[in-house]
């Protein structure tokens, strides 16, 4: 790691504007000075255990499904499944050192999984938060700060620190100098702005840029749901709850099934989708705006779209003609949807790409998707997850075994 009279003089020079979340006595050299752990240690086990009996008994998380997702998975329980798999015995790994972790500014608990794939890989983490003030950021950070008043975890508390600071700020130049691996979540452009910001000879980069994912329903299906209601409960919680900023949001829904079978299901999906989002969701008015300007958008660039009714704003329907590979490019969100009838799965084939991050599946049978993942040889990157799961973190992300990549092994030659 850099010296540590750098990073003093970085802090002095850097650090006027910042708003430090955690810990309240901010002193970078305390993170400069500490040492990576092995990865899956005890400390980080109990720790991230410790944090989730707090989340999960805090009566705020009712309100907020993404804080008892993430102490679920911060559960003792699954943290001892994932060291099986990601850190066997044979497999001894220690982290790099500091990881920089600059999370998106539109997703409210992106920064805490990358901040616990950095604690699980064995390293010190500095973690820009979200510019944009969410309340589930402060819970969690709130979490971290009563944890660490704890004396079991006062020390292990000392090796993160949790900032918010805005573009103009040189603080993102400062910790990339001294961290030994960057993680960059955000659009491309951003991605490629923070990339122009150089890190030390021997740190890495890992950045996750823009990706589009999709949904296909079975209508045939559908239509003898037991239980369409919790079908779209469950679309809701994949899109609306991020405002259908996340990577792993579905933009495309795409139907298959007999033509009577898909527009009944449709009138029903759409239906119990719409009663939700008019029950749970503000569309602020610029949203509403961006709608409009999203439509006219397509509407030069894709062939022959259509705007099927909905009684507002708060839902945008948009029929396709014919699936281009360029679809990604005209997205909207917020509740913007474009929809096309395909008459079988391999009709995908043509906007498969490397852009393509998850596919929301419902009535598609596993076995199908493997044929079809056989025919088109699916890009590493593609996800298929059940409808109201594509959300669910993996400590494998995009291509990327992130316990790997931020750790190093241990050689050992006899």
């Amino acid at each position: 790691m850099q010296n540590q009279g750098v990073a003093a003089i970085a802090m002095r020079n850097h650090f006027k504007n910042i708003e430090v979340l955690f810990p309240k006595d901010f002193n970078l050299n305390k993170i400069v000075q500490m040492q990576a752990e092995e990865a899956f240690s005890e400390n980080a086990i109990s720790f991230l255990n410790a944090l989730s009996i707090l989340l999960r008994n805090d009566p705020q998380s009712t309100d907020f499904p993404e804080i008892a997702a993430f102490a679920f998975f911060c559960r003792k329980a699954n943290l001892i499944q994932l060291k099986k798999v990601y850190s066997p015995p044979a497999n001894r790994r220690t982290g790099r050192g500091i990881v920089f972790h600059i999370s998106p500014s539109n997703m409210p608990m992106n920064f805490a999984y990358s901040l616990v794939s950095g604690i699980l890989s064995g390293n010190l983490n500095i973690v820009r938060l979200p510019s944009k003030k969410f309340k589930q950021v402060d819970m969690v950070c709130q979490a971290i700060q009563e944890l660490s008043e704890k004396a079991e975890f006062q020390l292990f508390s000392q090796r993160m620190l949790l900032v918010r600071y805005d573009k103009l700020s040189s603080a993102t130049a400062c910790f990339s100098s001294i961290c030994d691996a960057r993680i960059i979540w955000g659009g491309d452009q951003a991605v490629r702005e923070i990339k122009k910001i150089s890190l030390s000879a021997k740190a890495i980069d890992v950045s996750f840029g823009d990706k589009y994912s999709i949904c296909v329903m079975n209508a045939d299906k559908y239509i003898h749901e037991r239980s369409p209601k919790k079908i779209a409960r469950a679309f809701y919680n994949d899109t609306f709850l991020f405002d259908q900023n996340a990577c792993t949001s579905p933009h495309l829904i795409v139907w298959l099934g007999s033509g009577k079978n898909v527009s009944a299901s449709q009138q029903l999906f759409w239906d119990h989708l719409y009663n939700l989002v008019k029950k749970r969701y503000h569309l602020q008015a610029h949203s509403a705006i961006d709608k409009l300007s999203t439509f006219y958008n397509q509407a030069i660039h894709l062939k022959g779209i259509k705007k099927t009714p909905m009684p507002d704003n708060l839902i945008w329907r948009i029929e396709l003609q014919e699936l281009t590979d360029s679809l990604d490019k005209y997205r909207g969100n917020c509740g913007y949807f474009v929809e096309y009838k395909a008459s079988s799965l391999p009709e995908l084939s043509c906007i498969i790409c490397k852009k393509h991050q998850t596919i929301a599946s419902y009535g598609i049978e596993k076995e199908e998707w493997l044929q079809l993942s056989r025919q088109l040889k699916l890009n590493v990157n593609d996800r298929i997850r059940s409808i109201g799961k594509t959300s669910e973190f993996s400590l494998s992300w995009d291509g990327y075994n992130l316990i790997d990549t931020l750790s190093k092994a241990l050689p050992i030659i006899l």
